[in-house]
């Protein structure tokens, strides 16, 4: 089986300031969009937001070793070269930015990580794998 996208469905408050953040700032592309609802493409995958008016949403955390981290996220898999360019970029805006963190050290599944907060409260995680071929590995 080749790679399969994703496709996430989520509600929003604003769907420009989420069009914005997700086209200008994570540099996405802009896909099919109406009054109600806007499709994005994220590395590939699509992530459709839907104009929901007010919503609560309550983050709850976990621990990953030393990290604490959101238990709601999703996000993408990228090549390193690219993480290092939008880490940096995103880390020099003013976004609320996670440092950059390696988790499982010198074991299989070896990856890079770092999350940022859209307008929606979402958390958007980003992580490069030391060896691809590890990203399902037991």
């Amino acid at each position: 089986m080749k790679n399969a996208e994703f496709h996430l469905a989520l509600p929003c408050g604003d769907l420009e300031k989420t069009k914005d953040f997700y086209t200008n700032t994570l540099g996405a592309k802009l896909g099919r969009d109406t009054d109600n609802w806007v499709d994005i493409n994220l590395h590939g995958n699509q992530i459709t937001f839907t104009k929901a008016g007010e919503f609560n949403f309550d983050f709850k955390n976990y621990r990953l070793g030393d990290q604490v981290l959101p238990s709601f996220h999703f996000g993408v898999i990228i090549d390193v070269e690219t993480w290092g360019k939008l880490y940096s970029r995103l880390f020099s805006m003013d976004l609320e930015v996670t440092t950059e963190v390696t988790f499982f050290e010198n074991k299989v599944g070896e990856h890079l990580s770092f999350f940022v907060k859209d307008p929606n409260g979402y958390m958007v995680e980003f992580k490069s794998f030391k060896d691809h071929r590890e990203i399902f590995t037991t």
